[in-house]
């Protein structure tokens, strides 16, 4: 039997330590080790969760009084029928244009978004022109998509209502954007409905309206928001019982 030499007997040992090295990073008391990206994504889906929960009107409260600013879309932006929507934005813009073009940026963040996103699509001073149709519901709902909020138009709302696809937006308008605009870039900070939106803010929306949920904020909106909940429930039967808002708000010290 030949003898191992000690290089390769010092390389056995090098690649032993590296398995273990590996073994530990993957896995650690029997159970793997999940990586970051699916941490945050799993933290992602309990916000969201979290924050479908709880009352629009609510979080805009709470958005209030956790960054000091607007955090509600203007009251123009409202939904095609009533549907309450959660989820992180992927946003496109359009600008006037006489080029006969499809809105390819809004095309392709429809096909590349990931499950549960919300499309944001900005079309400046876009009111007269339809930001999204019938076709682009389709994809956007096949592509299980949460749904769409538009500071621009909607048009073929009897098919979007049929496919049962939440739209929110500032006008309903028979008009193509062919022609008339073009979208120039997608998944950056666009003005919707006078409120920033970034690419993966948490949008929500229902029949009081939009708002947007800053995502480094979400946490602590939320837990506001909850807080918020639980404080009015509270008062309901109080207001009830003593037949008086006034004696309600002096009692809980909220309005």
């Amino acid at each position: 039997m030949r003898r191992r030499s000690g290089l390769g007997f010092m390389i056995g040992v090098l690649l032993l330590g590296l398995g273990a090295l590996i073994f530990i990073q993957f896995e650690q008391d029997g159970a793997p080790v999940q990586p970051a990206r699916a941490e945050a994504g799993e933290d992602l889906a309990l916000l969201v969760s979290g924050l479908k929960g709880v009352a629009v009107a609510s979080v805009s409260d709470a958005i209030d009084r956790v960054t000091g600013k607007r955090g509600f879309m203007s009251h123009q932006i409202r939904p095609l029928f009533p549907a309450k929507i959660a989820g992180p934005a992927v946003t496109v813009l359009g600008r006037p244009s006489t080029k006969s073009v499809p809105p390819t940026h809004a095309l392709e963040a429809i096909d590349t978004a990931p499950p549960g996103s919300v499309l944001v699509i900005v079309m400046e001073q876009g009111e007269d022109v339809a930001g999204i149709g019938g076709l682009m519901a389709t994809a956007a709902s096949v592509r299980g998509l949460e749904g769409a909020i538009l500071d621009a138009g909607a048009r073929d709302v009897a098919e979007i209502e049929a496919l049962n696809f939440p739209v929110f937006s500032k006008s309903i308008i028979p008009s193509t954007s062919v022609g008339r605009y073009e979208t120039v870039a997608k998944q950056i900070p666009v003005m919707a409905g006078g409120v920033e939106v970034r690419p993966g803010d948490i949008v929500m929306g229902d029949r009081d309206g939009v708002v947007v949920v800053p995502r480094e904020k979400a946490a602590e909106v939320l837990k506001v928001a909850q807080q918020i909940d639980e404080l009015e429930k509270k008062m309901v039967p109080e207001i009830r019982r003593l037949k008086s808002i006034l004696k309600a708000v002096e009692l809980f010290r909220r309005i």
